[in-house]
């Protein structure tokens, strides 16, 4: 991870980019989760993951990023950047944090609907998952696109 993947901005913001992947497996159907796996394969069940080769999992993040994160007030902006022959196709879902994110995980990192959290999950209540992302932003990374998300947290009061 460099530097630049993980900015403090001037207003109290963190910004991290995370960079994956599409496959032809990506089918975007999961309707109460969104994935970024750093492992390089993906099969049809994995109906909520839209990037593999993820370069950062939630162990890689800066602990003042987590730190952000772990605000119950705070709000995680996750923008889905793809860029195509025919331009930038871009889908954002807006969620929050939570005290109990403990951004552990090795593998993977998940954005969830609801508000349950593991090792891997990045956001929680999040106002949507996979298939609320825009298809065509799906089609193109079932074709192979390259993926940027990028994570914004405004933290909260706590």
């Amino acid at each position: 991870m460099s530097d630049a993947d993980d900015v403090p901005v001037d207003d109290g913001r963190h910004v991290h980019r995370i960079r994956a992947h599409g496959h032809e497996h990506v089918s975007g159907e999961h309707q109460s989760t969104v994935e970024l796996t750093s492992d390089d394969w993906l099969t049809p069940a994995g109906d909520c993951i839209v990037g593999i080769e993820a370069d950062t999992t939630p162990a890689d993040f800066d602990q003042t990023f987590v730190s952000a994160c772990q605000s119950a007030d705070a709000t995680i902006t996750a923008e889905f950047t793809v860029q195509t022959n025919d331009g930038t196709l871009t889908d954002t879902i807006r969620a929050r944090g939570d005290p109990e994110l403990t951004f552990e995980g090795d593998r993977s990192l998940v954005g969830r609907t609801s508000d349950y959290v593991d090792d891997r999950t990045v956001f929680v209540d999040a106002d949507g998952a996979a298939t609320d992302l825009d298809q065509d932003l799906i089609d193109a990374l079932a074709d192979g696109a390259e993926l940027t998300l990028t994570l914004t947290v405004e933290p909260g009061a706590n």
